[in-house]
């Protein structure tokens, strides 16, 4: 029988706290994957609070759609907040789902290599993107996203990693294996 992801993270001295103290942080799929692919976009390179406030303000005035989103004015998307480059991500994103060419469905199926070089195909989902796809839209339990500045900050407050050292810290998130995923959520909790 396969560990519990919380028994092995537990066993982590410096995970271990978190894990007490926040309990289970399930990995789990989003019910909307075009809404939460539209989500990673406005958290793209902003502070916590200002993509909050954008995302707030964008499904207060549209419903999030793919539809909706190439219906929608490019004005009326940037009055929302999103940059005029944002706004042609979210309608690149759109485009991809109303056509067709991206099927969650097979999505699912697909390795999580081929995932991210499916989704990067889409100009303006990169690598931290498609990362935050495979952990918050496929629920994929085995995802370790040091591209993500909270991850890093989190490996620097816990084990003392300068932020730059991307190789020590993949190298040092094997031990979580096959729960990075999981570990990443209590990650980003140390730095909350």
């Amino acid at each position: 029988m396969a560990d519990d992801p919380y028994d092995v993270l537990a066993r982590d001295p410096e995970l271990a706290p978190l894990v007490e103290h926040h309990g289970p942080l399930d990995v789990t799929p989003a019910a909307d994957p075009f809404a939460r692919l539209v989500v990673s976009v406005c958290n793209q390179q902003l502070s916590t609070d200002s993509a909050a406030a954008i995302e707030q303000r964008l499904f207060d005035r549209f419903e999030v759609t793919p539809e909706a989103i190439l219906a929608a004015d490019s004005d009326a998307l940037r009055e929302v907040g999103l940059s005029g480059q944002k706004v042609e991500y979210v309608e690149n994103i759109a485009r991809a789902f109303a056509e067709g060419d991206l099927s969650v469905a097979q999505l699912r199926e697909t390795a999580d290599d081929g995932v991210r070089d499916r989704l990067t195909e889409i100009r303006g989902v990169g690598p931290w993107t498609a990362d935050m796809f495979l952990i918050f839209v496929l629920a994929r339990e085995d995802v370790f996203p040091v591209g993500d500045l909270g991850i890093r900050k989190g490996m620097a407050e816990l084990y003392g990693y300068d932020t730059d050292d991307r190789a020590g810290m993949r190298a040092h998130a094997e031990r979580w294996q096959p729960y990075r995923s999981y570990a990443s959520r209590y990650l980003w909790r140390a730095v909350d």
